[in-house]
């Protein structure tokens, strides 16, 4: 049997011999005529390119390495299966059947928020997880190339840090929007209108409306879903991007002179997060307001009244874990009060949690945990608070160090630990298991401040015409990432 036909699946799959690059390269040969015929305006083209991709061997397989290589890959549905083994993922990509397929209820847990309420959570099984995750390969080429231009949520290259940038390259000038709409949506997950995604989803429209109708239980009793998306599978995301695609248009359509009236209308959004910016706060409550309800109101999904607000620059607003606010004219943008709060909380609640830890096992739990959230915020104006966190987190290990020993002396427990590393006093650190390396507390103030280079509006991953294009900013982004933070080069970039 020839193996290089994508379509063509080997029987008696050796897991552990796949080549996983030729596989990956034919998949995104695939994407990439997928994405040229959506550009072209070919949908014929586009659906037989689609049904190529989900029944080949090297969509199926590449699916089935994504849901058990992933956070989740332990986490079973309401079948209580996980696939492990080498054999159990060979069998798992041959069965990824169009045919005879019908999907399981989810199984519905609930997480809590930062407002005390509870998000609801659904958990697919494996197999659908899977069957998710390839048909995603075939759509997602689709909901790149349509994709509105400063959307940055759930899509590949593309981060918040891209939404900041953003955000600043709009309201730094003088002259830039003094007005910004915050919106919020509603419950967006859970209130898209199921015939609205089963009319405008490119994609195979009976295994579209499985998923949707599939329901969930909770409690060992099933509940239907008469709307929304299957809110915790991997093609969710992708669908409620789906579904608000078009909103930066539909602004454009109904303020076709908006630069030459100098309205300064731009749009900036991340998943169901966006906001608006404006001339007025007048024009932006009643002009465009209506604008983005009517556009919300045919998808079944409305705004928040609790989160959504018209707010001027001066008096500065939260996006994203940041605060965005001009001070005497100069736009900053630093760590949000409340992100801040919460990371502070997270770090204290570990401390808290391990009191009678070894100190190189807290060091261990607390470094990813610092490193990660000052990687985050390293584009932005975040020195001075990086040094605030360091001086709160080193009062907290001081306490724990002295109720570790209430009979001993502060030197004694100075000495045991901190110590002087680098021209810096009183710094937490370990000796490993086998004494020969130690284990340091991360500084977050020794995180440099870089700025972000955003990506292109109108770049697409799945587009050759883009290739060398992100093939540089691969290179730069690699470059610029603190020694630190760095993974594996690949790990890094892939999708």
């Amino acid at each position: 049997m020839n193996t290089d036909n994508p379509v063509c699946a080997p029987s008696g799959l050796d897991w552990q011999g796949i080549n996983w690059s030729r596989i990956k390269r034919q998949v995104r040969r695939l994407q990439a005529r997928i994405a040229k015929a959506t550009k072209e305006g070919r949908h014929g083209r586009v659906k037989a390119l689609q049904w190529l991709l989900t029944h080949s061997h090297s969509g199926k397989v590449l699916a089935v390495k994504r849901v058990t290589e992933n956070r989740g890959k332990n986490t079973p549905g309401v079948d209580g299966d996980v696939w492990k083994t080498s054999k159990a993922k060979a069998n798992a990509a041959a069965s990824l059947r169009r045919r005879g397929y019908k999907p399981l209820p989810l199984r519905r847990t609930y997480i809590p928020k930062k407002n005390g309420k509870q998000r609801p959570l659904g958990i697919p099984t494996m197999k659908d997880r899977a069957m998710q995750a390839l048909y995603w390969l075939a759509l997602e080429p689709v909901a790149e190339t349509t994709a509105d231009g400063n959307s940055y949520g759930f899509r590949p290259w593309r981060s918040t840090a891209d939404v900041a940038e953003q955000c600043f390259i709009c309201l730094a000038r003088r002259d830039s929007a003094q007005w910004i709409l915050e919106a919020d949506i509603a419950g967006c997950f859970d209130a898209i209108s199921h015939q609205w995604l089963v009319d405008n989803i490119p994609m195979d429209t009976p295994i579209l409306r499985k998923w949707l109708k599939a329901g969930f239980v909770f409690n060992n009793e099933l509940f239907p879903t008469a709307s929304g998306t299957p809110q915790g599978g991997i093609i969710s995301p992708g669908l409620a991007n789906m579904s608000l695609d078009g909103l930066e248009q539909a602004l454009a359509t109904a303020f076709p002179q908006a630069r030459r009236r100098g309205l300064k209308m731009h749009m900036v959004r991340y998943a169901d997060d966006f906001i608006i910016t404006g001339n007025s706060k007048e024009w932006l409550e009643h002009e465009i307001m209506p604008v983005v309800v009517d556009f919300l109101k045919k998808r079944g999904l409305w705004l928040s009244e609790e989160k959504t607000r018209v707010t001027h620059i001066t008096e500065g607003f939260d996006f994203l874990g940041w605060n965005m606010r001009k001070y005497d004219g100069k736009l900053l943008i630093k760590p949000s009060k409340a992100n801040i709060k919460a990371h502070l909380t997270k770090v204290r609640g570990i401390i808290k949690a391990k009191k009678t830890i070894k100190q190189v096992d807290l060091i261990g739990l607390l470094n990813p945990v610092l490193r990660g959230w000052a990687n985050y915020h390293r584009h932005s104006v975040a020195k001075d608070v990086f040094a605030r966190n360091d001086h709160e987190v080193w009062s907290m290990l001081w306490k724990w160090a002295k109720r570790r020993h209430p009979n001993k002396g502060l030197r004694w427990i100075m000495d045991k630990y901190f110590h002087a590393r680098g021209g810096r006093k009183w710094v937490f650190v370990a000796e490993e298991a086998d004494r020969k390396k130690e284990r340091r507390l991360f500084l977050e103030a020794s995180m440099p401040i870089q700025r972000h280079v955003k990506i292109r509006t109108k770049a697409n991953p799945h587009d050759p015409v883009w290739r060398e294009y992100f093939s540089a900013r691969r290179t730069q982004m690699w470059k610029a990432t603190p020694l630190s933070c760095r993974v594996p080069y690949g790990a890094l970039f892939e999708a």
